[in-house]
């Protein structure tokens, strides 16, 4: 079966990991801007050491404060940095993918996808080409996004198989204003990472499968129906650590369901 990533922010690895170890996890790594100011490339090396139950690793890229398709230059210009740094630790690493933020929502922008696309472009395209050296697909994840359009169209206008779609149920379930099958039948075919949390619908909880509203059943048939060119990695991004073994077991369930 395909190995069921764990998230979990580079503090905390370092927090619990001889519970990790022990548990034998595959691997997110989450690398936000203030780790990344201080990390060394003799600290990724020893991580990759430490590592040796040889999990599967995928990062994820900081995100707070940033936007990669900023009107304000100062600030595209701080994003392109971040993201060199965690292409720099992608480097060391070598993770099978790297998730980033896509920085769209309607509100900022007016609904002015076209405008948010523009200003992105050039970014994307310095990612993509050091994400190739390194052979590591890229991930755009759905945040505040109501539709899969915005993603859609960037996806699309960069044209290549290594830059695809993280999809979030717990995002999806607060801010989605259109149904799942909508998102599949727009970006079923390019998903290379999926972020599987629960919630209420009202707020970001990061709960374990099961306790809140997603529709994980609908989910995952949906999953199979439409990813089936590219088998993506699977994450829990579940908070609390009691939720996350339930949540493999459930997630593997779910993964061996027919539908």
């Amino acid at each position: 079966m395909e190995p069921i990533h764990v998230h979990i922010p580079y503090v905390k690895l370092r927090d619990f990991f001889e519970l990790v170890k022990k548990r034998r996890y595959h691997l997110e790594i989450y690398f936000p801007a203030t780790v990344l100011d201080q990390l060394e490339r003799d600290d990724l090396e020893a991580l990759r050491e430490r590592l040796d139950w040889d999990p599967a690793i995928t990062i994820h890229a900081p995100f707070v404060d940033l936007n990669p398709g900023a009107i304000d230059p100062m600030v595209k210009s701080v994003t392109q940095l971040r993201f060199r740094q965690i292409l720099n630790v992608a480097a060391v690493l070598k993770p099978r993918a790297a998730v980033f933020h896509a920085g769209y929502d309607r509100w900022r922008y007016n609904g002015r996808k076209d405008l948010w696309l523009d200003n992105s472009l050039d970014t994307w395209r310095t990612v993509i080409d050091a994400a190739s050296k390194i052979g590591m697909p890229i991930a755009v994840e759905n945040v505040f996004d109501e539709d899969p359009e915005a993603l859609g169209m960037l996806i699309e206008k960069l044209d290549t198989p290594d830059f695809g779609f993280c999809f979030d149920t717990g995002h999806f379930n607060i801010f989605s204003t259109v149904s799942l099958e909508t998102w599949f039948d727009r970006l079923g075919k390019r998903i290379v990472e999926v972020h599987v949390h629960d919630n209420n619908g009202k707020e970001d909880s990061h709960w374990g499968l099961g306790r809140g509203t997603v529709d994980f059943t609908t989910f995952f048939r949906l999953l199979q129906k439409h990813a089936h060119e590219r088998v993506p990695v699977y994450t829990i991004e579940a908070h609390d650590k009691d939720d996350i073994d339930s949540s493999i077991q459930q997630a593997q369930r779910l993964m061996q369901s027919d539908g």
